[in-house]
């Protein structure tokens, strides 16, 4: 039997990990400023969530949601406290598809409505509604496609609102910062006003914190910036630092009722102790502080790298877009200097999204390297 070959892969096979390193089977050390898609948030192999993980999985490593989980609760404890969202309701489920997904449905039980306003490069996964609300026709089959979404510009206040009119909308799904569309980050004035539109038209707002949560920019999550409230709150990637956990957190004017949702694998024993792990090493060592430290040092630093026409984002969730595609770039990057990177729907823009531990020096290999390649690239 063969894989299904549906993933383009570099030529690397990693063994093992830790901290911002990765290690492959030809004992080749890489500095990882990707973090498997941003996925790495309190460095590969921590102590605390191994030892997390090790304890829970020689006692009970699962079993269904039909029996009461202390785990679940205390994660819903310990995330509203460090999120300051500690009145919203937690569901959990296994990756941030599933997240959007149910967030999705949850607005739609809500609202009887179905129509979704998503925008323009946006990326919310790749099951039914969720990637339907993705602006990639290419993996949207049309089984998927049967979905009623309607694309908008980001800052189109007057777009959103004349779909809003028809009273036939029962969701705003919006990343405040688009991670695979190309680091584009919403002002305030618009965020702000979407939630005034939602309100208006008994419409749930969703903010997709797939990728920018869990103080990937500095904040908690990056809509905390802009001083909104947001109906529902999807989360997953950094979530569990590599174990499979997703969710969603639910404002309390949605009411639940016994089978609205449901998972088989979600909020098990061993995905909330890698999320507690988490919660605990981003307050303990104080990694929100150093995602703005080391944000603040990278920007600094980057700006003088030729080529270089804009660096997008915030926080440790960047993009360096150049004058010329970063492809080749990129591969340089891994094969040459054993540094990863990641790309995006813009082919100029590189992507930079390590984990939240890492330090200033590595920065440092970073620019270095980079300034040396881009001498041989011409614009």
């Amino acid at each position: 039997m063969s894989l299904f070959d549906v993933y383009p892969l570099f030529n690397v096979t990693p063994v093992k990990a830790e901290d911002v390193y990765v290690y492959d089977n030809n004992d080749n050390k890489y500095l990882d400023l990707y973090g498997g898609h941003a996925v790495i948030s309190i460095g590969h192999s921590h102590p605390t969530y191994i030892k997390n993980i090790n304890q829970q999985v020689s006692k009970l490593g699962f079993y269904s949601n039909a029996i009461k989980n202390p785990l679940q609760i205390e994660l819903a404890k310990q995330l509203g406290i460090k999120s300051n969202c500690k009145n919203y309701q937690l569901f959990l489920c296994n990756s941030g598809a599933e997240a959007n997904e149910n967030a999705l449905k949850l607005a739609s039980f809500h609202t009887n409505k179905k129509k979704v306003i998503s925008f323009k490069n946006s990326f919310h996964g790749r099951t039914s509604a969720a990637v339907a609300a993705t602006d990639n026709t290419k993996i949207v089959a049309p089984i998927n496609s049967q979905q009623e979404v309607i694309f908008h510009d980001f800052e189109n206040l007057k777009g959103v609102e004349k779909t809003l009119k028809n009273n036939d909308v029962c969701a705003v799904i919006i990343e405040t910062i688009q991670g695979i569309g190309g680091l584009n980050e919403v002002t305030t004035k618009f965020y702000k006003g979407l939630q005034k539109l939602c309100n208006q038209y008994d419409t749930l707002l969703i903010a997709d914190e797939i990728q920018s949560g869990f103080g990937r920019t500095g904040d908690f999550f990056a809509f905390q910036k802009h001083g909104v409230t947001p109906d529902i709150i999807s989360m997953a990637k950094g979530m569990g630092n590599g174990f499979p956990i997703g969710g969603i957190l639910i404002h309390p004017s949605i009411q639940p009722k016994y089978g609205m949702l449901g998972t088989t694998f979600g909020g098990n024993h061993l995905a909330c102790s890698a999320s507690l792990a988490v919660l605990s090493v981003i307050e303990n060592e104080n990694l929100l502080s150093n995602v703005k430290e080391v944000s603040n040092y990278f920007i600094k630093e980057a700006k003088s790298l030729p080529h270089l026409t804009s660096i997008k984002g915030r926080g440790l969730m960047l993009g360096l877009e150049f004058n010329f595609p970063v492809s080749e770039m990129r591969k340089t990057l891994i094969y040459k200097h054993f540094i990863f990177t990641g790309s995006s729907k813009n082919p100029n823009l590189l992507r930079i999204l390590p984990p939240l531990t890492i330090q200033k020096k590595h920065i440092d290999v970073f620019v270095k390297t980079l300034k040396e390649e881009l001498k041989t690239f011409s614009s």
